[in-house]
C-alpha cells in the first residue's frame, strides 16, 4: 500500500543510513505465518521447473530464493525478480514462466514481506536496508550478470544498492523510488475494507484497482485468495517515498528501462516522466491497458523490454 514520506536522509557518503538491521514480523501470529508459507510453497512446487536455492542468511535474516532449470543460452543474461509489496516469488511464477521461455529466470523473497524469506522487517532506514541486503545476497544468487526485473518496492531495492557488474541492466515496472505514490479517495475506498475485514470479495475490488480495466471487467482476479490471506495474516507496509538522488546518480552508466502501465493508479506514467527522465536519463515506456500489477497483466510485453537490454 502506498504512503507519501519524505526522502530518507544520508550519511557522508550520500547513501541512506541503516539502523538496526530487523524490526517488527510481518506476521500476526505463529499460524498465519504458517498458512502463508503453506500456500506459496505449494504455488512453487507446482512449477515443476523452478528449484529451490540454498537458504542464504543475510544481516535481515534467511533468504529464499528459485531458479528456472531449463537450459538456456549461456549469452542471454538471466533475469531476477524483485518483487513489490505483498508480492514474492509465488505471485511471480505466471510471469516468470513467460520470461523464462529464453532465459534463465532467478525469483527471490524479500525479508519482511509475506513469502518464504525471513519474517521480520528492517527496523528503521528500510530504503538503505534492503540496498545493503541486495548486495549482501547479489553475488550468492548468481556467478554472471543479471538483468533485475523490479516491480513497485523491488524498484526501492535494487536503486538503493550499489551498482555491481553483476546487474547488466535494470527493468523497473510501476517503481517506487523515483517519486512518491499517488493516493486517491478512490484507494481508501477500496483499501480500508480489506484491512478491515479482508474476504475475497474485497481482495478482488482492491485488485482490479489496481489492475487495467480488463480484469475489472471480468470481476474476478487471480490474486484475490493471496491478498485475502496477506489481509487477514500479515501486517501490510506502507510504500516508501522518493529516494535521495545518492542512490540514483550511480545507475548512470547502466542500463535502465522504466516502464509502467497505462492506468497505474500509483505510478502513471506523468507521475514517472520527469523524475525517470531526470535522474534516470530514461524514457517512461508505457504498457497500454496495464494497471498497477503489469508483470501479471502484461508479461509477454515485460519480456520484450527485457529482451531489448540484451
Amino acid at each position: 500500500m502506498p504512503e507519501t514520506s519524505p526522502r530518507d536522509g544520508g550519511p557522508h557518503d550520500g547513501r541512506p543510513r541503516v539502523g538496526g538491521p530487523r524490526g517488527g514480523c510481518v506476521y500476526r501470529s505463529e499460524a498465519g505465518e504458517r498458512q502463508i508459507r503453506a500456500w506459496c510453497e505449494q504455488r512453487i512446487a507446482a512449477w515443476s521447473e523452478l528449484t529451490a536455492l540454498p537458504v542464504t542468511d543475510t544481516a535481515l535474516g534467511p533468504t529464499r530464493a528459485f531458479r528456472t532449470t531449463r537450459t538456456t543460452d549461456r549469452e542471454t543474461p538471466p533475469v531476477l525478480v524483485l518483487s513489490g509489496t505483498n508480492f514474492n516469488s509465488a505471485t511471480s511464477v505466471d510471469c516468470a514462466r513467460v520470461i523464462a521461455r529464453d532465459r534463465e529466470v532467478v525469483l527471490v523473497d524479500l525479508p519482511g514481506q509475506p513469502g518464504l524469506s525471513a519474517g521480520v522487517r528492517p527496523r528503521t532506514e528500510r530504503a538503505a536496508a534492503y540496498g545493503s541486503w541486495f548486495d549482501e545476497v547479489l553475488p550468492r544468487l548468481t556467478d554472471r550478470p543479471v538483468t533485475v526485473l523490479a516491480h513497485s518496492l523491488g524498484a526501492v531495492v535494487a536503486l538503493a544498492s550499489k551498482p555491481s557488474p553483476l546487474v547488466h541492466a535494470l527493468v523497473l515496472v510501476g517503481p517506487a523510488g523515483l517519486t512518491s505514490a499517488a493516493v486517491s479517495s478512490q484507494l481508501m475506498r477500496v483499501a480500508l475494507p480489506w484491512m478491515i475485514g479482508p474476504r475475497e470479495d474485497k481482495s478482488t475490488r482492491l485488485l482490479n484497482f489496481m489492475s487495467g480495466p480488463g480484469y475489472a471487467a471480468t470481476g474476478t482476479h487471480p490474486h484475490a485468495e493471496w491478498m485475502t490471506l496477506v489481509g487477514r495474516h500479515c501486517r501490510t507496509s506502507l510504500a516508501p517515498g522518493a529516494l535521495p538522488l545518492e542512490c540514483l546518480r550511480p545507475w548512470g552508466d547502466t542500463p535502465v528501462i522504466v516502464a509502467t502501465g497505462s492506468h497505474d493508479v500509483f505510478y502513471s506514467p506523468a507521475r514517472l516522466h520527469g523524475p525517470a527522465h531526470r535522474f534516470l536519463d530514461a524514457d517512461v515506456a508505457v504498457l497500454e491497458g496495464a494497471g498497477h500489477l503489469a508483470l501479471d497483466e502484461r508479461p509477454e510485453r515485460i519480456a520484450e523490454l527485457i529482451r531489448s537490454v540484451d
